[in-house]
């Protein structure tokens, strides 16, 4: 008798990707003995296709984004990977070249990031795709970095550079002229996680978080969890050289990189003491940090400074799930 149709799919194209534990994808669960002495970090993500990736956006980096988005989640607690649980919702009669692509994106960014697929879901769906990932990492008794604990007075910190994410969505879609690299495409399709950063600012940073769902909104998250308020200096942003021709051609730029979203770099508080444990964490990861502001005594709001010290107001402050 042949397999049924779904069991056939999973041993075509989702076994290849397994690894311990997953038992050849034929059980009904994984069995995963956590490596001695770590304590396990999990997080989940949900992509669905036409909100948080385009229709048309090649096989292999809707896949590879699915694993690093969930990957971020990771990298902002400090954590290590160690693998994943992962669902696709995907239409009917979807080609089977597109999964062939969507599996190989999984299958680079397993061999880049050291993980494997433990098991998961597979179903049809009439609606648009939904792929929803649930990752599991590890982290030394006690050492996993959190939201909450950021003090007054504590220095701001980002990772790498901010907008590219909400620009290159804007360059796919047509909103701005493409940018001769392909660099903001990439960015918004293919966002780094930042796993060494992470693992790096153990014991260094008092509070983190990704940045997904814009800056601002973002840092508000942080000042709730921390019961303070902050400064963010909206000039002080990094931008990467691309982002920085579009604020100079259109200064309004600059104020919707900060609540644009699909960054998915590290936000965190630290010691002002500490700036140059900062600063080394950074060069030993290759990864730029940037000073954007300070925490403050106060109500748990985000005050957004202009290059003239002012305060913006904003419209929203980032993107919304509902």
């Amino acid at each position: 008798m042949s397999l049924p149709a779904e069991f056939d799919l999973i041993a075509r194209h989702f076994r290849p990707l397994a690894g311990e534990g997953a038992l050849d994808l034929s059980d009904d669960a994984a069995v995963l003995a956590p490596p001695a002495g770590r304590e396990l970090v999990l997080a989940a993500d949900a992509m669905v296709e036409g909100v948080h990736y385009l229709p048309d956006d090649p096989p292999e980096t809707v896949g590879r984004k699915l694993l690093r988005v969930n990957l971020s989640d990771l990298a902002a607690m400090g954590a290590e990977p160690l693998a994943y649980l992962m669902t696709t919702a995907l239409p009917r009669g979807r080609g089977e070249a597109w999964l062939r692509g969507f599996v190989a994106g999984l299958a680079e960014d397993q061999s880049a990031f050291g993980l494997h697929v433990l098991g998961g879901d597979t179903v049809s769906t009439p609606g648009p795709a939904c792929l929803s990932l649930t990752i599991l990492g590890t982290v030394p008794p006690g050492a996993a970095l959190r939201r909450s604990g950021a003090r007054a007075g504590d220095d701001l910190w980002v990772s790498g550079t901010i907008g590219d994410g909400a620009l290159g969505l804007a360059v796919l879609q047509g909103r701005v002229a493409a940018d001769a690299e392909g660099h903001l495409a990439r960015q918004y399709r293919l966002p780094e996680p930042r796993l060494a950063l992470g693992v790096a600012l153990r014991g260094v940073a008092r509070a983190a978080m990704d940045v997904s769902d814009g800056l601002v909104q973002d840092l508000g998250h942080l000042c709730r969890a921390g019961g303070v308020g902050a400064e963010l200096n909206l000039g002080a942003l990094p931008l990467s050289a691309a982002a920085r021709r579009e604020v100079e051609a259109a200064p309004d730029w600059l104020p919707r990189l900060a609540t644009g979203g699909d960054d998915y770099e590290l936000l965190f508080a630290a010691d002002p003491g500490a700036a140059e444990r900062v600063r080394m964490a950074g060069e030993a990861t290759g990864t730029l940090v940037t000073r954007i502001g300070h925490f403050r005594d106060g109500p748990p709001e985000v005050a957004v400074r202009g290059a003239g010290g002012g305060t913006l107001d904003l419209r929203r402050g980032g993107w919304s799930h509902f």
